[in-house]
């Protein structure tokens, strides 16, 4: 099984671009705030363990120190800055509010931040299908496939489906991507963002024998048989 085999790879690799991910409601950021000095920054930065529900977050979800979760209505609680609208911001975006905020208090202040709960779904015909993991937030479709063990030999690499939710429609919309091709590089859907689902389709070959040893086809075909055969006596009677 070949991925990307037209003869243009070298072109369209070259046009790859990654354009980073927006935050989303529920998303978990790890902030660390460091500067020259130590003892100021200790009001910046959270030292025990906070339990979702508690203060500025909620869902039950247990949050490590200076973990912070996104409200459904996009803001974060910082300690001494307060409530600090996020959603929709990329991470570079983010740090600049909150480094000009931080500027009030300290000097020179260092922030870093990044995205805990980066979770994907994989569903289909791949070898280890389900919700994973990525520990690294520049995730491409293939990387997101390696994850799930690779797609099976009978799935149908043309046929590759992305449920992304849209913020804008309120809604999840489907994308098709062809992994046969190399210009898939080229995408908007190359890379994956928080929360995107990838669907496998398995091929058509491979549905109509799965079909045709399935038990429970059987088991309908012996009804559909004994009620045609029910229906024709029951014509034969009237007549």
């Amino acid at each position: 099984m070949i991925y990307m085999s037209n003869n243009n790879f070298d072109q369209e690799v070259s046009q790859a671009r990654y354009e980073g991910l927006r935050i989303q409601e529920g998303d978990v950021l790890e902030i660390v705030v460091t500067a020259l000095d130590d003892l100021a920054i200790k009001a910046f930065n959270k030292t025990t363990m906070l339990k979702t529900g508690d203060g500025d977050n909620s869902g039950g979800v247990v949050l490590g120190n200076n973990e912070y979760q996104v409200s459904s209505d996009g803001y974060i609680s910082f300690p001494v800055v307060g409530n600090v609208y996020c959603k929709g911001m990329t991470k570079q975006q983010l740090k600049s509010d909150l480094d000009d905020r931080l500027k009030q208090y300290l000097v020179d202040p260092v922030l870093t931040i990044r995205l805990v709960n980066f979770n994907i779904s994989v569903l289909g015909d791949v070898r280890n299908p389900g919700q994973k993991t990525s520990t690294t937030e520049r995730l491409n479709v293939f990387q997101a496939l390696a994850l799930a063990g690779d797609i099976n030999d009978s799935a149908n690499r043309t046929k590759i489906k992305l449920i992304r939710y849209s913020e804008e429609s309120g809604k999840d919309i489907t994308y098709a991507l062809d992994l046969s091709e190399a210009s898939v590089i080229n995408s908007p859907y190359y890379y994956l963002q928080q929360n995107d689902i990838l669907y496998v389709e398995p091929d058509k070959n491979k549905q109509i024998a799965a079909n045709a040893t399935n038990p429970n086809r059987a088991l309908f075909l012996q009804i559909f048989a004994g009620v045609v055969a029910l229906s024709g006596i029951i014509i034969a009677i009237s007549r």
